[in-house]
């Protein structure tokens, strides 16, 4: 249940409804928009029957949230979510491109990706410490040293930096090195992970699940919420089908659905959603028309002899292509790059 209240609505008036909604066991999630502040009720509602909210004063009407995801839905936040990093601004008119290897494997090819996307005009750097593999034998990533590494990389080229979380004991490290968390595929119904990643402090990047379904995947971000973290991203990264053809089918309808549905920003990984470098460049255009805040890619200076999916990662000049292709794009459907 959300409460609407009216443009006047006084800061102690606020602090009045939060305090009740609190007595009354339920817990509240204030969202300050332009126009207007609402508060989100979370819990049991028939308990606001007992106490009809509409007669407090600054209330101006309280509405049922339909969908099963509260605080992620638009009916709770109309306006859209803007999340800034480090003064990039991920769900506005500018687009945001994160680029980097799929894994960091030594400094000197990170810095060297680093400087060559940032060129190019990517905003944020990507680069796995820690790698899920599907087989126990691949590279598992640098662990802790990957991660001083993205940190020293970032101090050079000024562009934050984005990795993936895996296990809940090396969150306090991430904190510490990273500037968006990124929760993986395999990750995104981790609940545990979930709700720590709430608490924290963190921006959080939440890729769907390869067999999940779109509300499956806003529950899933409705757990970071729930838990106080509102700085979130979704990102599109394919789904298993029965195509063969192609490492995941990458879901193009999720961008203006997911647009439709949730004020949350949504991001698409072209890489992951193909598995193939030659795809990403019409695949990446197609989500910046459909609407997508921005884009995930992977870029290595020798893909046949990178640790972690070469077959999926541009050449640098062929990412610096792209990027001024993108901007046509971009410009095309009233977007910035």
């Amino acid at each position: 249940m959300i409460i609407v209240l009216k443009p006047e609505a006084t800061e102690s008036q606020i602090k009045h409804i939060v305090s009740k909604v609190k007595s009354l066991g339920l817990k509240p999630m204030i969202s300050r928009g332009v126009e207007r502040t609402i508060i989100g009720v979370i819990g049991e509602e028939d308990v606001l029957r007992v106490q009809p909210m509409e007669v407090f004063p600054g209330v101006e009407k309280v509405m049922p949230i339909l969908a099963p995801y509260k605080l992620v839905s638009r009916e709770f936040k109309p306006t859209d979510t803007v999340v800034t990093v480090d003064g990039v601004r991920i769900g506005g008119k500018r687009l945001v491109v994160m680029a980097g290897p799929c894994a960091v494997e030594n400094y000197e090819t990170l810095l060297s990706v680093a400087r060559s996307t940032k060129k190019a005009g990517a905003a944020i750097l990507r680069g796995g410490a820690f790698k899920p593999r599907t087989s126990p034998y691949s590279f598992q990533g640098l662990g802790e040293e990957g991660l001083k590494f993205l940190a020293e990389v970032k101090k050079r080229t000024g562009q934050p930096v984005i990795t993936e979380l895996m296990d809940l004991r090396d969150l306090e490290l991430m904190e510490r090195h990273a500037d968006i968390i990124q929760i993986g595929a395999r990750n995104m119904q981790n609940f545990d992970l979930l709700k720590e990643v709430g608490r924290s402090k963190k921006p959080v990047l939440l890729k769907r699940g390869m067999a999940a379904t779109i509300k499956e995947w806003l529950l899933s971000a409705e757990y970071i919420l729930q838990n106080g973290n509102f700085n979130v991203i979704l990102c599109e990264r394919g789904i298993r089908t029965f195509e063969t053809e192609t490492r995941f089918t990458l879901d193009m309808n999720a961008v203006p659905l997911i647009k439709s549905l949730s004020h949350l920003p949504i991001v698409v990984d072209p890489s992951h959603g193909t598995g193939r470098w030659g795809l990403v460049p019409s695949l990446a255009k197609a989500a910046v028309a459909a609407g997508a805040d921005g884009l995930i890619i992977e870029v290595h200076p020798k893909p046949e002899e990178a640790l972690s999916d070469g077959p999926q990662s541009m050449l640098p000049e062929k990412f610096a292509r792209l990027m001024v292709d993108l901007k046509r794009v971009a410009k095309a459907v009233g977007r910035e790059l």
